[in-house]
């Protein structure tokens, strides 16, 4: 079956819903650890006494650390429903935090199909996941967003390689039996809450220090293979393109390639280290433009920030958030919304 025939078939998917098998339990020392592997220094996310300072009730997670679980129950999604590619690529994501996770949050995670666009020959397929708490409040809702490669785009040559080094129990080339019977499940009708988080002030920098077009003081993250590998445990991302150099060059890659959500994971932390508050941002978009490539003796990512827009009734702003490696643009276009005190 052809890409374009493949997508056709998706768009009858598009709906497809289902919820992942128990609750996720958010840990103290998962938050660290996610933390340590994104290289967010906040002590928000280390220490139970400035998280407390801060008025939450625990240690607070990372914008980004909802890619962890959403790795594991978008699996399926991958497995059996998204069927007939060799290959994703991870191009968009976007990140709505209602209020921010804490050690001690049962989350239950639905999974949607919620889009599968043709642009341009490529098929953009979205992922939605949303997060609701014990007390029925949704608390952050991830759009996931990747461009489906084809049998006929790689090298035949890496499906046997990739089966030849994946860990157990994860099958990225999707179901084995894709001409099974296949039988749509939709969302369940019902009320939706969304968590208000405006209830809390931020403790972020003051919204009369700000001003429109100020620059975010510049900062550099530097990447090395072993960062990588410690990232694809910590998030469950095993692709082998992040740390299989023979894998990424039989993918047409130069080398192995930074994980498109740690290169966000680290954008994100830079916004939360200017404003002061890691509960402070509402969202993040981040439209990725290119990997970021890590040879063996590492890489450098340089990023920049300047405010695009103030709100003074809700005392919010936008801010730009820009990421170069090697020379080369890796976010083309990523915003981060962030309220102030």
């Amino acid at each position: 079956m052809t890409a374009a025939a493949e997508a056709s078939t998706l768009q009858e998917r598009v709906g497809h819903y289902y919820q992942m098998d128990g609750t996720y339990l958010v840990g103290r020392e998962k938050i660290r650890e996610f933390a340590r592997a994104v290289q967010d220094k906040h002590p928000a996310h280390w220490d139970l006494d400035a998280a407390r300072a801060l008025g939450y009730p625990g240690l607070v997670a990372p914008m980004t650390f909802t890619s962890t679980p959403a790795m594991a129950c978008n699996q399926r999604m991958f497995e059996q429903i998204v069927v007939g590619y060799d290959m994703y690529l991870q191009t968009e994501e976007v990140f709505e935090q209602h209020r921010p996770i804490v050690e001690g949050d049962e989350l239950t995670i639905d999974v949607e199909l919620t889009s599968v666009r043709h642009v341009a020959g490529r098929d953009l397929i979205t992922v939605t996941n949303t997060f609701t708490d014990t007390a029925g409040e949704v608390v952050h809702t991830l759009h996931t967003t990747v461009m489906g490669i084809g049998a006929e785009e790689v090298d035949p040559a890496i499906r046997p390689a990739v089966q030849g080094v994946m860990m157990h129990g994860i099958n990225m080339l999707g179901a084995e039996d894709s001409e099974a019977p296949y039988h749509k499940e939709v969302r369940p009708g019902g009320t939706v809450t969304v968590a208000d988080g405006s209830k809390r002030r931020p403790t972020s920098r003051s919204f009369a220090d700000v001003t429109v077009g100020d620059a975010l003081p510049t900062q550099q993250a530097r990447l090395s293979r072993g960062d990588l590998v410690n990232y694809a445990g910590v998030s469950g991302d095993a692709n082998p393109l992040h740390w299989d150099q023979n894998i990424a060059k039989l993918a047409g890659q130069d080398d192995v390639l930074a994980h498109g959500m740690l290169t966000m994971g680290l954008g994100n932390s830079f916004g939360s280290a200017w404003s002061g508050d890691p509960g402070a941002a509402t969202r993040y978009a981040v439209r990725l433009s290119q990997p970021a490539i890590v040879p063996a003796v590492g890489t450098e990512i340089e990023f920049t920030g300047k405010i695009k827009s103030l709100d003074p009734e809700t005392r919010s702003g936008v801010v730009v958030v820009g990421a170069k490696s090697g020379g080369r643009k890796i976010f083309g276009l990523a915003t981060l919304n962030v309220r102030f005190s």
